[in-house]
């Protein structure tokens, strides 16, 4: 029996972003991105390792807004053509640095990778990544959960229990018909937890959810065992919770492995750095520079004088960093064993996109961890929660305090001067939907699908992305002219419902740029 345990989460969310209207659109490549750069290489990863045996365990979140893009032929056609522009611009580097030996070299690497990535996305998975996650989990070693069906920020919808009934239950029913299966778990979006939401759980049989550090350790009771046991809330799901040590280790930009020297260097690319006309069939075409995923230097240090990026140094660090990882939690575990008298459980949650996006070795860090733990150590084993609790089913009971993974550890980041304007509206349009699913019994065929497209602009507007883009001042804009679109559309379907006289027309183009969930279940409001 293994001293402790150790769970790795991760957390794969993208706001849901489509526009049909344009032939490119700028926020579509947040998803390209992150295809390229984080899913694929993930695929690869966890492919690799059932291809040489290795028994790992992994937790995935896949939102529900993730999994709808991914599905989409239209977004998946528009990567393909992505990545036919990328393999044209590293073909077209790869002569330009020929008399450049060290830039030459990366100029290949991204040739073999952006190639790597079309036959895994293309040949291997017939453009559709959810079958991959699908795949994995299916063997055993992968655990995917839900989140929100659009990852909306619950706390700030407890004074309209229909909304956050049906963030939950959407995303249960849309996990059934992405993976054949009903989830095991959820990650409640930004990790915020409020006392009350459990009962939401319990009634769509989800066993456990995820809350960060001081969630668990202001529980009442308060938890003997701390963050490294799970409890029971007394609706039923059980709370895993955060550990600040091994978040540190990663996430921490003095002490985290992502900010070392040899590693690349995020914002050093070249749709910045070369000649505009260079660069111009390749980044927005109304000119705008962006980020092309060609960047040729590491971190080096704070200073402005990068230096050239080397791959394979780089995945040596990317080895060490894993070795020194495992040699901690050994530690780590060994200590909590020997002081709470039976098996901890460290659990480890991240942003999926830190691995590959933005730091482009995770990845590489993830499949040298998962291999050593495998097979150079004998203190914890892998697990995932819903595995834990299976093992060790009786576990105390006790209330979460309120609490978000956010800065400060509570909800400001999403209920402040720049974004506590959306609320009121907000609110108002959920008790608006439960009014009509509750005063509609049998709609006719027409009315049906005004009642399902009103529940889709509500959930899009009530993505937690957009008061959290409102907050970090990115694409501001953006964010404020989806939230109201979203919102106008929703009051209007709502006049035409209350009214009966629906614009099929007006309904139609509706769905068509917000076709997510298409089986969406609009009683549940009611």
């Amino acid at each position: 029996m293994p001293q402790g345990y150790l769970s790795l989460v991760l957390h794969a969310h993208l706001p849901f972003v489509r526009h049909p209207e344009h032939e490119r659109f700028m926020e579509e490549d947040w998803l390209f991105e992150a295809i390229t750069e984080t899913y694929v290489p993930l695929i690869r990863m966890m492919d690799g390792l059932l291809r040489d045996g290795v028994d790992f365990r992994l937790t995935m979140t896949l939102s529900p807004p993730l999994c709808a893009m991914l599905l989409d032929p239209l977004l998946q056609g528009r990567y393909v053509k992505r990545l036919e522009r990328l393999l044209e611009l590293a073909d077209k580097e790869i002569q330009r640095t020929r008399t450049h030996g060290d830039f030459h070299e990366v100029a290949w690497h991204y040739r073999h990778r952006f190639e790597a990535a079309r036959q895994t996305f293309c040949e291997e998975y017939g453009r559709n990544l959810v079958r991959a996650f699908r795949r994995f989990q299916d063997a055993g070693c992968l655990e995917v959960i839900t989140c929100g069906a659009t990852h909306g920020f619950l706390p700030l919808m407890r004074t309209a229990p229909g909304a956050v009934r049906a963030q939950i239950l959407v995303a249960r029913d849309h996990y059934r018909e992405c993976f054949g299966r009903d989830p095991r778990g959820i990650w409640l979006p930004e990790c915020a937890y409020f006392q009350g939401v459990e009962e939401v759980l319990a009634e769509a049989e989800i066993r456990y959810f995820l809350v960060d550090t001081h969630g668990l350790l202001h529980a009442d009771p308060r938890p003997r065992y701390g963050p490294y046991a799970p409890v029971f809330t007394p609706h039923g799901p059980a709370a895993f919770a955060r550990d600040a040590e091994s978040s540190r280790q990663v996430w921490s930009a003095e002490e985290g492995y992502p900010g070392d020297p040899d590693y690349r260097d995020f914002y050093r690319d070249i749709g910045f750095d070369l000649d505009f006309d260079y660069v111009r069939p390749y980044i927005h075409p109304d000119g705008i520079r962006c980020h092309t995923g060609l960047k040729y230097h590491r971190i080096t240090g704070k200073t402005n004088a990068k230096e050239v990026y080397r791959p394979r140094t780089a995945l040596e660090r990317a080895a060490v960093h894993a070795g020194n990882f495992m040699f901690n939690r050994e530690k780590q575990i060994g200590h909590l064993a020997g002081v709470m008298g039976r098996p901890p459980i460290v659990v480890a949650p991240y942003d999926a996109e830190l691995f590959g996006h933005w730091w482009y070795e995770g990845p590489d860090f993830l499949n040298f961890l998962l291999r050593k733990i495998r097979y150079d150590q004998r203190v914890f084993a892998l697990t995932t929660p819903g595995e834990y609790l299976t093992r060790h089913p009786t576990q105390q009971v006790a209330t979460p305090s309120d609490s978000s993974w956010g800065h400060k550890g509570f909800w400001e980041v999403w209920l402040e001067g720049s974004n506590a304007w959306i609320y009121p509206h907000l609110l108002v349009a959920a008790n608006r939907m439960t009014e009509l699913a509750r005063t509609h019994s049998a709609p006719d065929g027409l009315t049906e699908r005004a009642l399902r497209q009103a529940g889709r602009e509500l959930l899009l507007a009530q993505s937690s992305d957009w008061a959290f883009i409102m907050k970090t001042g990115t694409t501001v804009d953006y964010a404020v002219r989806r939230t109201k679109e979203h919102l106008l559309r929703f009051q209007r379907l709502y006049e035409q419902i209350r009214a009966r006289r629906i614009h099929e027309g007006f309904l139609a183009h509706c769905e068509g740029k917000d076709n997510l969930f298409p089986a969406i279940n609009w009683r549940h409001w009611a």
